[in-house]
């Protein structure tokens, strides 16, 4: 637990993608949110079983209250497609052990719905040596967050757990281009504690990319 502080990683990315744009003076329409929450106990916090309605109308069964990011991006998301109807979105996060299982501290795992968004991100990935490895979000993934009682559950347990969460996020994203990044093993050192930056390079390039700079 003494390492969760690193769980604002994805959010800390966002921030210094943001403050790299002004700097750099881009001329693109760029909006970050920052995705927070505060997961304590308390008399009032969620429990597993309990049934929520997220921003998007859609319910979600709780099943691991240490899966809280995902349904903090899942109101993000659809306040970002609803509020500034964007061309495209991508999210960051550190928001599984999965994808440090599945390729360690090297690569960020992507998932999209969009071909075109993943062949610029690994474009960008590739200029900027901020490696990606895309993982898949296809329609027989979904299965693994079908509810009984709900729209979804907010976690596959132990089965391709960074695709699990990335179905969840794909199913708010709906029809815009989206892309998300899993950085749980790439944004921090891990036991030598400490963040790394990534993905801001990544981002950062992919921006300039889409600038045309």
């Amino acid at each position: 637990m003494d390492e969760m502080k690193c769980d604002m990683c994805g959010a800390a990315a966002v921030f210094g993608t943001m403050q790299a744009l002004a700097e750099l003076g881009l001329t693109l329409n760029v909006t970050g949110i920052l995705a927070t929450c505060e997961n304590m106990p308390d008399g009032n916090a969620y429990r597993p079983g309990d049934v929520l309605t997220a921003m998007s109308g859609k319910t979600i069964e709780v099943l691991s209250t240490d899966a809280e990011g995902r349904l903090v991006l899942a109101d993000a998301i659809t306040y970002a497609r609803r509020m500034l109807e964007p061309k495209e979105i991508i999210d960051v996060a550190t928001l599984t052990g999965a994808a440090i299982t599945s390729l360690g501290h090297v690569a960020s795992a992507l998932m999209s719905n969009d071909k075109n968004l993943v062949r610029e991100l690994k474009r960008a990935a590739k200029m900027s040596g901020d490696r990606v490895w895309p993982m898949p979000v296809d329609e027989d993934y979904q299965p693994l967050i079908d509810s009984h009682i709900a729209d979804m559950k907010n976690t596959s347990w132990r089965v391709a757990g960074a695709v699990g969460a990335a179905c969840l996020l794909s199913r708010f994203a709906e029809d815009t281009p989206w892309a998300h990044l899993d950085v749980a093993g790439t944004a921090w050192l891990g036991r030598e504690k400490g963040a790394t930056g990534r993905p801001v390079p990544l981002l950062v390039q992919y921006l300039i990319n889409r600038s045309g700079a």
